[in-house]
């Protein structure tokens, strides 16, 4: 196997959101990103209590993080995103959507609404796991 296989297995809801499993071949570099908040490079939350803003902002930060290690979204097997309990989850969604988008099969997805996040202030969190094929 050269590829990374995403599959919805029959008996699953198949969602076009998200894939159910993802398996990695043997020599792919697979590439861990710790929680992203919407912090800039000074540690500022940007976005205010804009959920939207908080997220495209936590989009950028991943794609900053996966360059770093010679990945991109592209590149995503699965992401956990926690949101703040009372966030507009659709508008969180939306605003992280185009950055997900890909041909293809979608990565796994887990979420959670969690009461807060480390971050003071801070709306939505996501944290992700990518694999590269050298």
């Amino acid at each position: 196997m050269d590829t990374i296989t995403f599959l919805r297995p029959a008996g699953l809801v198949n969602s076009p959101a998200f894939s159910h499993v993802a398996v990695v071949p043997p020599g792919a570099t697979t590439i861990h990103v710790g929680g992203q908040n919407a912090v800039d490079a000074t540690g500022a939350l940007v976005g205010g209590d804009d959920v939207a803003a908080q997220t495209r902002q936590v989009m950028a930060n991943l794609t900053t993080a996966l360059d770093a290690a010679g990945a991109s979204l592209a590149d995503l097997v699965g992401v956990t995103v926690l949101l703040v309990e009372g966030t507009d989850v659709n508008a969180a969604y939306g605003a992280a959507a185009g950055a997900l988008a890909r041909e293809g099969e979608p990565p796994l997805v887990t979420a959670a609404i969690v009461p807060a996040l480390g971050v003071p202030g801070a709306l939505v969190e996501v944290a992700a796991v990518a694999a590269v094929l050298r």
